[in-house]
């Protein structure tokens, strides 16, 4: 691999990184402060699970020889531990070895996003063990569908869309946005509603702040998917900076025509939904067309965001609405306006190309979201049924910050000393307060219970 490919690569899979911390402060900052910590603990806890199970299983069942020669799922034993990537030449060259890790970080920002399902009610404990799971189950056959290509010159055979239905997905916006939406529906439609929801976000700064970084890290997820420093990757940063631009306009335009106030976290929001859009798009629109992608992502976005409402379903930090319907958007984009001079190469129907397009696109929108909220809700459904994936109601009223991890977000009150510390956190830090309040006890700097939660991305 060429040195400036090479370095734009590592720079690219570094910008991705920093998208994990980003994902947990514009959770965080939605959430109450009673329940901040844990979700941040939800969203990087993934780095750690999904980077232990790709190198297990995970590689082999994405990007392994089909089984069967079917297209639905790697051989899970090709490349355990990851064995044979590292070698140098053969099928595991160097350029394996990047893709190996960049594809570790898809999948654990995939499983991260569907932790908006869960805000303020599962268990930690059960959420170690959904996520595995959900991984193994529902996000490594959709990868492999959609990113495992056929390899004529060694036999190798890889996912029926990418090979035998041929639909076009520029970095993820079936297997990771349509699929992590879904699912966090799926999730949270099995949990249940919170027992209180005053929903108000705890620290917009930080919520925005979250926002921010994710955009930051978002060119690195598209520009990296490019494969080096070409023209490809100029391309996809001036779409996906377009239409994240669009996006926020387009949401607030909503807001502001429905609610009468545009607002802070619809802004983001926005922001987020214009990322999404152009994900599957980005090497298939020219520039007008990412900023028309990613404004009907925003503004489409906004009003699907007061859906839960309508059926009651507390998909808290809308995750369904800004992945699951702003990647639909953006694959409709590409069926509509996709321009012929963009590195894709595809002719949207508005503009000439033909109509064999649609019915690919559309039969990939359909079974991702199909397969991911079926899977999803079945393995929901067992593991809430065996095990119990929700705290109890005391922990859910008094917050899981302080019932679960024994800590919480801000200590503003006592100075930062250590109200009621878990025996490990109190030697960690030397603790010495002997007059701190016995746990439960207010005024350690968490909310009281008209701070319970998340605004959705609507308010």
């Amino acid at each position: 691999m060429p040195e400036a490919d090479l370095a734009w690569l590592l720079a690219a899979f570094a910008l991705v990184l920093l998208m994990f911390p980003g994902l947990a402060l514009f959770y965080g900052g939605m959430m109450s402060s009673r329940n901040a910590l844990n979700m941040l603990m939800m969203v990087m806890s993934t780095l750690g699970i999904a980077s232990v199970l790709y190198v297990l299983i995970g590689h082999s069942m994405v990007s392994g020889d089909s089984l069967g020669g079917l297209g639905l799922i790697g051989n899970p034993l090709e490349y355990p531990g990851f064995l044979g990537v590292h070698d140098d030449g053969g099928s595991g060259g160097p350029e394996d070895v990047f893709w190996a890790a960049f594809f570790i970080l898809f999948a654990a920002i995939t499983i991260a996003i569907v932790a908006s399902g869960a805000a303020g009610r599962m268990k930690f404990s059960g959420w170690l063990v959904f996520a595995p799971v959900w991984l193994t189950l529902v996000y490594f056959p959709l990868a492999h569908w959609v990113f495992a290509f056929d390899d004529p010159e060694t036999g190798v055979v890889g996912g029926w869309m990418a090979n035998t239905l041929q639909m076009h997905d520029y970095a993820g916006g079936t297997a990771v946005h349509m699929n992590a939406g879904v699912a966090a529906l799926a999730l949270a439609m099995v949990l249940g509603p919170r027992r209180s929801q005053a929903e108000r976000p705890h620290n917009l700064p930080v919520m925005l702040l979250g926002a921010g970084i994710l955009w930051f890290g978002w060119m690195g997820f598209n520009g990296g998917t490019a494969g080096g420093a070409n023209f490809l990757a100029q391309y996809v940063i001036l779409t996906t900076l377009l239409a994240g631009a669009a996006g926020m306009l387009g949401f607030c335009l909503i807001e502001k025509l429905r609610d009468g106030h545009a607002t802070t976290l619809g802004l983001a929001s926005g922001m987020i939904a214009g990322l999404v859009a152009i994900t599957p798009s980005a090497d298939a629109l020219n520039s007008l067309g990412a900023l028309a992608v990613g404004f009907a992502g925003g503004a489409v976005v906004a009003w699907a965001c007061t859906w839960k409402k309508r059926f009651g379903i507390d998909e808290s930090l809308d995750a369904f609405a800004v992945h699951g319907v702003g990647g639909i958007v953006g694959t409709i984009g590409v069926v509509l306006i996709a321009a012929s001079n963009a590195p894709a190469g595809i002719s949207g129907i508005l503009l000439g190309g033909s109509w064999d397009i649609v019915w690919r696109e559309i039969v990939a929108v359909v079974v991702t979201c199909l397969y991911a909220f079926g899977m999803t809700y079945a393995i929901a459904w067992v593991l809430h049924r065996t095990m119990g994936l929700r705290v109890d109601p005391d922990a859910e009223r008094e917050g899981i910050d302080r019932v679960v991890h024994a800590e919480s977000a801000y200590d503003i009150e006592h100075g930062g000393r250590i109200s009621h510390p878990s025996p490990g956190l109190a030697g960690r830090l030397g603790s010495t307060d002997s007059d701190a309040p016995a746990h439960g006890t207010p005024g350690n700097g968490t909310a009281d219970n008209t701070d319970d939660g998340a605004v959705p991305a609507s308010n």
